[in-house]
């Protein structure tokens, strides 16, 4: 398990570190750069959402 919450932390830091020089192509209306942003605004708060619900569950199992 310690592994799925440490994978499910990197996973953010590497998507939102990623660098994307768009501006033309628009996504739900937003220039992509803004979209990509937003996305892992999103992203990273279910990643860590998922990784705190595990780490309780093993908690609850000691």
């Amino acid at each position: 398990m310690k592994k799925w919450i440490a994978l499910l932390t990197i996973i953010p830091a590497i998507g939102s570190l990623t660098v994307i020089n768009r501006i033309e192509p628009y996504v739900l209306g937003l220039p992509f750069i803004v979209f990509w942003s937003a996305l892992w605004l999103v992203l990273t708060s279910v990643c860590l959402y998922i990784c705190n619900a595990i780490y309780d569950k093993q908690e609850e199992n000691q």
